[in-house]
């Protein structure tokens, strides 16, 4: 059993993105706001290729931490790939498809911060 964070496992999950080269990833603190999760990590990558390797590497790195998802959605088409992990879900994008859902527009004004590419 992982004793990581909700805070921590976003931290990584953002880290895993950056590592396979994912495009503007965004944290979502949406603790005390809602109870879906306490933080979404949001990306998007050029290609489904892309999204499909981003998903590996998460669901790799969590596995390490043994954490496994408790569901993975849009896998297969890979324009949305959805990775829930109870507290953090972690929304993988095509860029075209992370504009129409725009996530960070349905929650803006909630804590949005976008994660630094400078931070070790």
């Amino acid at each position: 059993m992982s004793t990581l964070s909700s805070t921590d496992l976003a931290a990584l999950l953002v880290s895993v993105a950056e590592d396979k080269k994912a495009w503007d990833p965004v944290v979502l603190d949406l603790r005390g706001k809602t109870t879906v999760a306490d933080y979404f990590v949001i990306c998007d990558g050029e290609t489904d290729r892309q999204l499909r390797a981003i998903a590996d590497a998460m669901l790799e790195r969590t596995r390490q931490e043994r954490i496994r998802p408790l569901a993975v959605a849009g896998y297969d088409e890979a324009t949305w790939i959805l990775l829930d992990f109870d507290s953090v879900l972690a929304h993988i994008f095509l860029p075209g498809e992370r504009a129409y859902y725009d996530l960070e527009g349905l929650w803006e004004g909630r804590s949005a911060s976008r994660a630094s590419r400078s931070a070790g």
